[in-house]
């Protein structure tokens, strides 16, 4: 049976670990380092790390900030930020990362998702998909360079899935770092018309909304500031998620 898995989000600036408010506002939360340490010592599933600055300036994720968070983790470490070429995502997995994750190259050039799951596998590819509601409450896919997306959501994610993507991180920025609830009608819209796994992220405010995002067809869920900004730990959602009669991993 599938297992459910809880996933922490790192956000880098550059050096420094940060938190967004629907993408916009930031918040300095210190050391990558210190951070990787302490999900580490709390056994969590997996960690996302990611650079929200690299692709917008033109920069890839720091090499050797992924390879110090890599040493300190014991559990599947996914990295994006910057990676553009088969030589990028080969560089990160040498450096500890099991997974890259992929936002506007794949927007940019879709075959790249095709190319990296063909030379990588799969398993190593996370396409990460921003997702926001125009003015007439309509999701659109939200790009970071400001370009125009030809793609309506659902086109989109399928897409992915057509290209070899192994997941999808379904972000939504309406939510992003509100904790103030999940969409999960995003997230059923999404995952209904997929087989990949889809990690939703966006609003948690409280462990039962995780099982509320499970029940609507997430594979897994994936947060930030309820765990930087809260008492609540990854534990918290999995013995909710568990007692919900969900399974996950211990």
């Amino acid at each position: 049976m599938l297992k459910h898995r809880v996933i922490p989000i790192v956000l880098l600036d550059g050096y420094s670990v940060v938190k967004t408010i629907n993408f916009d506002t930031r918040r300095n939360l210190g050391n990558p380092i210190t951070v990787a340490r302490i999900y580490n010592s709390r056994n969590v599933d997996e960690l996302i790390l990611l650079d929200i600055n690299a692709s917008k300036s033109g920069e890839k994720i720091d090499e050797f900030t992924v390879a110090e968070v890599a040493s300190e983790c014991f559990m599947p470490l996914a990295v994006g930020g910057g990676l553009r070429s088969a030589e990028d995502i080969s560089r990160i997995l040498s450096k500890g990362a099991d997974k890259v994750v992929l936002n506007s190259i794949a927007l940019e050039n879709p075959d790249f998702i095709a190319d990296g799951a063909s030379r990588f596998g799969a398993q190593c590819i996370v396409v990460s998909i921003d997702v926001k509601k125009n003015g007439a409450g309509q999701y659109t896919v939200y790009s970071h360079s400001g370009k125009d997306v030809r793609y309506s959501l659902l086109d989109w994610v399928k897409e992915v899935e057509r290209k070899g993507a192994g997941e999808i991180v379904l972000n939504s920025v309406d939510n992003d770092g509100c904790m103030e609830g999940c969409d999960l009608e995003l997230v059923r819209s999404v995952s209904s018309c997929v087989k990949i796994p889809v990690i939703a992220v966006g609003g948690v405010k409280e462990p039962s909304d995780a099982v509320g995002l499970i029940r609507s067809g997430a594979a897994a869920v994936a947060a930030s500031s309820i765990f930087h900004f809260t008492s609540i730990t990854p534990n918290d959602l999995k013995d909710e998620m568990l007692a919900a009669g969900l399974p996950v991993r211990r």
